[in-house]
């Protein structure tokens, strides 16, 4: 049984999980990329994937996260999981996401790369489903980093093949959003992703700008405790540097020394 999630603090609740039930233990692939955001056009080909690090390249520029760029190699995972599922052919693949764009694109880019293997891929989609959470409440999370190890029990039972139906739809509805080549991808419920402009989350960073110099970090804090609709704090990052450039921010600091030196508010 291969595992496979989409963010990083997921495989750690997982692992979690294992502790609880051995019939949940197998080895866990993460996909590192966040294809909720950035240029999708021709992602499959050489010249749409060198586009595509380039732009991350130049979102993570200054950021504490530059020198990942070059340990994210998602097209390779695939083709080790492809290799292994040819070698075994008992074994099975586990798709968990949550209810969330970077969950979800994932998906899809992944799943379209896996028609041949049909019957062997199960999808877990915690979709509008309820969890009990630490202090006993019921919630309905985003993420599957939300949810006790515990509940991960009760989760497994939501495990269903993706169906030869959905390897014909879901690939199409992929490349229809490929196509569009948006910046920013968002969900709309089920698996309906719908593109936006880059410019989407600018209101509500611009609500936390003020006429007085603030530090960034702290303007990045306040913007990801209230948007409804998360994203990465590089992606946030830079959008401000594009309102910067476009003359609508003014900053000071050295970003070559990172975050922590910045400071913005509204041009004066």
């Amino acid at each position: 049984m291969i595992h496979i999630v989409f963010e990083n603090s997921n495989v750690q609740s997982l692992e979690k999980a294992f502790e609880l039930d051995e019939s949940l233990k197998g080895s866990i692939i993460e996909i590192k990329d966040d294809f909720a955001v950035g240029p999708l056009i021709d992602i499959y080909d050489e010249y749409g994937y060198l586009q595509r690090r380039d732009w991350w390249k130049e979102v993570l520029q200054y950021s504490p996260y530059e020198d990942e760029l070059n340990i994210v190699d998602d097209k390779l995972t695939v083709h080790q999981l492809l290799q292994t599922l040819d070698s075994i052919e008992l074994e099975e693949v586990w798709i968990w996401m949550g209810q969330n764009a970077h969950d979800v694109c994932g998906y899809y880019w992944l799943m379209s790369q896996l028609k041949n293997y049909q019957g062997r891929i199960q999808v877990l989609y915690l979709n509008n489903l309820p969890f009990i959470n630490e202090k006993g409440l019921i919630f309905y999370p985003q993420h599957l980093f939300e949810i006790q190890p515990k509940e991960f029990l009760k989760a497994k039972k939501l495990a269903r093949q993706i169906t030869l139906s959905e390897f014909e739809v879901d690939p199409d509805e992929w490349k229809k959003t490929c196509n569009e080549n948006a910046t920013v991808r968002i969900l709309e419920g089920g698996k309906k992703i719908a593109s936006k402009e880059e410019s989407f989350y600018d209101k509500d960073l611009l609500s936390i700008v003020t006429g007085e110099f603030q530090k960034l970090n702290k303007i990045i804090h306040q913007i990801l405790s209230k948007i409804k609709v998360q994203t990465g704090d590089a992606f946030l990052v830079w959008r401000i540097r594009k309102l910067i450039d476009e003359g609508r921010l003014e900053m000071q600091g050295d970003w070559t020394k990172g975050w922590k030196e910045i400071e913005i508010k509204f041009k004066s």
